[in-house]
């Protein structure tokens, strides 16, 4: 009886403390409750967004026709294999490996050639991949500025990529230097080109980003000209950064240009039978504009390099005539500095430090030597 006393102590009431306590937490549990009750439900989480979609369009094009309806891109593949002289073209802009690599399951494209078109990174190129041409386009657009500056954006530049098959034609866009949707609303009104296939939508765009490259070089000989003119103007101040800046974007400018010229020898070479014959001449007449574009770049670039070694001569000989007008004032203040400096060594036997007037004649003769010398400088041009 003693241990149950022990293990269960008595309170004054009677009751036991576990009683007790159960009688306290009680109400605690219903204030909590209601407290948690009152709070407001949690808010909702925003549902993820989906991933974008790199398609821009998908058409079937029959006989040069663009079919009607909205085509998904396997089942417009299938179509286009089932009928004659009928092809797909698919536009991207700026894919997502995962989106590029389903699409290259569907229409047979190269793991090595898919990576090219997802980093956006390569030199203009021809490449072929069994029956599938891969070509590698870089697009330039004029930026507009008010006015030139050391760090005026002049050329924005971006890149086209082509998968040229025998049923399809891929477009894939990085950057805005160059969009496709015009060139696309332009084919389709010409039936006479679309019924060529996949290799007249090669032509149309590569035509598209040379046109831009023509209109990119009007534009900067604008800007040379304005350059030119303020460089050998009376009123020239620092020209040297604008002048560098033009030729970093003009660099720019000749890289994306440049190495085209060898990928349209390929297609326009006689040896080449996957493009069509009246495509070539398509591609020759792209070419001519295209070399026109690499030799008025390489002229600019000449010109460029001119007015900045103009301007550095400028600069050579303005800091020349300053040094020369130094030189000048040094040597007429040196006339002062000598003859102060002879009579302020204070020895007791000199010449005409008992003259009255020594002093004054002294100021005098400097000042005449100095009259002389100022005249002779101006008269070479120093001062």
């Amino acid at each position: 009886m003693a241990e149950q006393d022990r293990g269960q102590q008595r309170w004054p009431d009677g009751g036991s403390g576990r009683a007790l306590s159960r009688a306290w937490t009680a109400p605690v549990r219903a204030v909590s409750r209601m407290l948690n009750s009152a709070d407001p439900p949690p808010a909702p989480q925003p549902a993820p967004e989906p991933p974008r979609s790199g398609i821009v369009d998908c058409a079937l094009y029959i006989e040069g026709i663009r079919q009607p309806g909205s085509w998904q891109h396997p089942e417009a593949l299938a179509t286009a294999r089932r009928e004659r002289n009928a092809f797909v073209w698919l536009g991207l802009h700026e894919p997502s490996l995962a989106e590029m690599a389903g699409i290259a399951d569907t229409y047979g494209l190269h793991e090595l050639a898919v990576e090219d078109a997802v980093k956006a990174e390569q030199r203009p190129k021809l490449e072929q991949f069994g029956e599938v041409n891969f070509l590698v386009l870089r697009t330039a657009r004029y930026v507009d500025h008010e006015k030139l500056t050391g760090d005026s954006e002049v050329v924005e530049t971006g890149q086209v990529m082509l998968f040229i098959g025998h049923a399809f034609v891929i477009s894939v866009r990085h950057g805005d230097a160059c969009r496709l949707s015009p060139v696309r609303a332009d084919l389709e009104r010409n039936r006479d080109l679309m019924v060529q296939g996949p290799w007249a939508v090669a032509y149309a765009v590569t035509d598209r980003v040379v046109d831009l490259y023509l209109e990119v070089t009007d534009r900067v000989e604008a800007d040379l000209d304005t350059v030119e003119a303020d460089v050998f103007s009376p009123e020239a101040n620092d020209k040297v950064h604008e002048i560098y800046q033009l030729k970093r974007e003009l660099v720019e400018f000749k890289r994306t240009v440049a190495p085209l010229q060898r990928p349209m020898m390929t297609l326009t070479a006689e040896i080449n039978e996957d493009v069509p014959v009246e495509i070539r001449r398509y591609f020759r007449d792209v070419q001519d504009h295209l070399s026109r574009v690499v030799e008025q770049i390489n002229g600019y670039d000449d010109l460029l390099n001119s007015i900045l070694q103009a301007r550095l001569a400028q600069v050579t000989v303005a800091q020349n005539n300053d040094m020369r007008k130094i030189a000048a004032w040094a040597g007429i203040a040196a006339v002062w500095t000598a003859l102060a400096g002879i009579y302020g060594m204070n020895f007791e036997f000199m010449p005409e430090t008992d003259w009255t007037f020594g002093y004054p004649i002294v100021l005098a003769l400097m000042l005449g030597i100095s009259l002389v010398l100022y005249r002779s400088f101006r008269r070479n041009g120093w001062l």
